[in-house]
């Protein structure tokens, strides 16, 4: 108890540390379990659906959800946020930003998931599409494509709200065998991720 006191007062900045880093996990992980709920309505459509997937040859990085698309020829690799509320999300010189800090790193680390998941599975880079949905913080417009250099297409970011209608309009195709073993591969390719307490 003296601790947090003393924290409070300032007194003991490795625990004030402690605190918001625990704080921001805590937020981190609501805004994925708020994200996993709304997109458990695509199964109706067709959608299969992975959360929490290891990615092999990032260390201990973890891709939050991974989605393949009715048709069984795309993959969606996406990432959730949670930024602050009082800030607006929105780009600047072609950088995302939540209000004055630069949040491009984030953009960028998506993309470079989704081109690790193309490779993995075996996709061409233009049927993995990488997605980044910002909880919290308000995005100007609703969404933002973002560009990042070596990745062609755009990256996705989106307030949740645009989440489910954006990937409702993907052509609505079905070819459920061809959605089954895609999803196999990208399972097989990226397996469960198994120490989440050990994240850093």
């Amino acid at each position: 108890m003296w601790r947090r006191v003393t924290a409070w007062a300032g007194l003991n900045p490795e625990v004030a540390r402690a605190d918001a880093v625990a704080a921001r996990w805590v937020r981190g992980a609501q805004a994925e379990k708020d994200t996993a709920r709304l997109i458990r309505r695509l199964r109706w459509r067709g959608w299969r659906i992975l959360h929490d997937r290891r990615l092999p040859g990032h260390g201990r990085a973890n891709v939050d959800h991974v989605l393949v698309s009715p048709c069984g020829t795309a993959v969606v690799v996406l990432d959730t946020k949670a930024w602050r509320k009082s800030w607006d999300t929105h780009l600047v010189n072609g950088r995302v930003c939540c209000g004055l800090e630069d949040r491009h790193g984030e953009v960028e680390k998506v993309a470079r998931y989704a081109a690790t998941v193309a490779r993995l599975t075996g996709l061409p880079a233009g049927s993995v599409w990488p997605l980044l949905v910002i909880h919290g913080s308000p995005i100007v417009g609703g969404r933002l494509d973002a560009r990042v250099p070596g990745w062609d297409g755009p990256v996705h970011v989106l307030g949740p709200e645009f989440l489910v209608p954006t990937l409702s309009a993907a052509p609505a195709v079905r070819n459920p065998r061809a959605a089954a073993r895609l999803a196999a591969r990208v399972a097989e390719a990226l397996p469960p991720y198994t120490s989440r307490g050990n994240r850093p």
